[in-house]
């Protein structure tokens, strides 16, 4: 009997964790090579560039009103290089487990020289989003804005106390609002990025191209961002407090020493593989949703002659016929 992937977030989470078994040293050297610097970039940032105490904020802000262009260079020159690093393994992981979904010979080499192809698709797309998002951030401040000055306009009738209960709560709710709006945005979009590496499209399209393939599966999206976006919150979170209180110890063969490495290096190692899966997941969600709409079918039957997702297991050689069906 052949196994059913259903289209929940337990299906996605199976299939993608078996794609990258299958491929385990190719995507092992992905993440050595791209996740891997992330993940040190991110927890390491506040011990690189340590916060001003506070005696010498009031100092500096005595004898130099303005922030001097020197203190901006390595935080313009972290957010780039993390930037750069975190696009190129999102399209190298995308490309391989899109790839690896079918079947196809997964290769380090032509997965590296895709990023000459899906590298401006995917900053032009990030940059789509990132106005759509202002726009509606700045909907809402206008929103604010306008009542505010209505109330203000009837100055007889009303008083505005902007230290009452009532103001806080109005505040509150249009916050409320914001955040709402914003998580369904990035729950609707969640495939843009996949969109842009695995059709080459840019810009706007993979947004509205996402809000299309994503209905009927918004609930997957966001069980997918939650789940994972609290595991690697929660990771970062320790790995943070785990290399800031990395003291320096004099003997390197001493149980401190031995103790705090192993503890960064298990931190590290186990942020790495959250990344590795929650991209791959993502791409197989892209997947599922293609099937979903009926998409999916017809790309195989052109590819394979045939209206079944031929998955290979841990035999590449050997395939097997799975069927995707709506559970």
């Amino acid at each position: 009997m052949t196994p059913a992937h259903t289209l929940n977030l337990i299906g996605v989470l199976s299939e993608s964790k078996r794609i990258i078994n299958t491929h385990s040293r190719h995507f092992l050297a992905l993440s050595l090579l791209f996740l891997l610097p992330l993940s040190c970039a991110i927890v390491s940032y506040p011990t690189l560039y340590p916060p001003t105490p506070q005696h010498d904020v009031v100092s500096t802000q005595f004898h130099h009103p303005f922030t001097s262009p020197q203190t901006l260079i390595f935080p313009l020159i972290y957010t780039l290089t993390t930037y750069l690093i975190s696009l190129c393994a999102l399209a190298t992981i995308t490309y391989s487990t899109f790839h690896g979904f079918y079947g196809r010979p997964v290769k380090l080499f032509p997965t590296i020289k895709s990023l000459l192809s899906s590298f401006f698709p995917l900053v032009s797309t990030a940059l789509a989003g990132k106005f759509l998002l202002c726009l509606i951030s700045l909907s809402f401040l206008m929103f604010v804005f306008v009542i505010v000055t209505l109330i203000q306009s009837l100055v007889f009738v009303f008083v505005i106390d902007y230290n009452s209960n009532s103001f806080i709560w109005f505040i509150a709710v249009i916050g409320l609002a914001l955040f709402m709006a914003t998580l369904y945005f990035q729950i609707i979009w969640g495939l843009a990025p996949v969109i842009a590496v695995t059709e080459s499209k840019w810009g706007f399209e993979p947004l509205w191209r996402s809000a299309y393939l994503i209905n009927g599966m918004r609930s997957v999206s966001l069980s997918l961002m939650l789940v994972f976006g609290s595991l690697i919150g929660v990771w970062v979170w320790m790995g943070v407090r785990s290399v800031s209180g990395f003291t320096i110890v004099e003997d390197w063969r001493s149980w401190e020493f031995v103790l705090q490495t192993v503890v960064c290096s298990g931190l590290l190692g186990f942020l790495v593989l959250l990344l590795l899966h929650y991209i791959a997941a993502n791409t197989v969600l892209y997947m599922y949703c293609k099937a979903l709409h009926g998409e999916l079918a017809m790309e195989i039957a052109e590819e394979f002659a045939r209206e079944y997702v031929c998955l290979p297991f841990d035999d590449d050689k050997v395939p097997h016929i799975v069927t995707v069906v709506s559970g």
